[in-house]
């Protein structure tokens, strides 16, 4: 019988529980740019959290059709003004439909703004993202939370959060012991890890209970070594009876010799 996996059933316990959003599924509107000339990344540093991040929420949030996760593409918070755009690293939106892809994001048209933001910092944008950023992501556009992250070892490490307090005032979240931040609006804790293979300092999630969500790749090397045990397992299962079987063959021809030879001496 089919059963869930440990982690399957803890993903369910902690989904966020959120309205659906009051909008529509939005492509593209006519007269908003969508791209620009600006690299999707600022280093490769910055590449690598953004791609690492995403895949571990694209992972997490599959089973939820309605949480949209963007990537560095543009959201327009204004009907008319084409000025009153963001293009963040990362953004989550609960409640909005995955399906179609979007060019771009209309707050407007959607229905709702997105309830999480990242930005990983680099040199050229710090301090926007330190300071401008937060009250026009929580503030203006709405976000329910905002996150910064370093990425880059040979930068001091950063890791910061703020979310909107119940009276509208923003509210930094206080980190815990170890410098992780909780998302109350994710339900999911973010710590960050230096990668030796990569070199760069990962912003990594993790649910309510500390259990990592991992990466495809990661993914992939968790159920290879899982059929490597199986294999071996399976091996080692029958090697055992192998040899169960040749104890019993050769007690069953002891119990053979002992038998004639006590015919033998019976017969004597």
């Amino acid at each position: 019988m089919n059963t869930l996996s440990d982690f399957e059933i803890k993903q369910r316990k902690y989904m966020p529980v959120f309205p659906k959003a009051s909008g529509k599924p939005t492509p593209y509107i006519p007269g908003y740019p969508y791209e620009d000339d600006e690299p999707m990344a600022a280093t490769g540093f910055h590449a690598e959290q953004i791609v690492t991040l995403a895949d571990q929420f694209f992972r997490y949030f599959e089973i939820d059709e309605h949480i949209f996760v963007g990537i560095d593409t543009f959201i327009y918070y204004r009907e008319g003004d084409r000025t009153k755009v963001v293009a963040p690293d990362i953004y989550i939106v609960l409640g909005a439909s995955k399906f179609p892809k979007r060019r771009s994001f209309y707050t407007w048209s959607e229905g709702t703004a997105p309830s999480v933001v990242f930005e990983f910092l680099s040199d050229s944008t710090a301090h926007q993202d330190r300071h401008e950023k937060v009250p026009l992501y929580l503030l203006d556009i709405g976000v329910q939370e905002y996150f910064i992250h370093q990425p880059d070892l040979e930068r001091p490490a950063e890791c910061r959060g703020w979310r909107r307090g119940t009276s509208g005032d923003i509210v930094e979240i206080a980190p815990d012991a170890e410098g992780g931040l909780f998302s109350e609006t994710l339900n999911l804790y973010f710590h960050w890890k230096e990668d030796a293979v990569t070199e760069v300092r990962l912003l990594r999630p993790y649910l309510p209970d500390g259990t990592p969500i991992t990466t495809s790749l990661e993914e992939k090397a968790l159920k290879e070594t899982a059929q490597e045990e199986r294999k071996t397992a399976e091996e080692q299962r029958k090697a055992a009876e192998e040899r169960l079987r040749e104890e019993q063959e050769r007690r069953q021809t002891a119990e053979a010799e002992l038998a004639r030879l006590r015919a033998q001496l019976a017969n004597r």
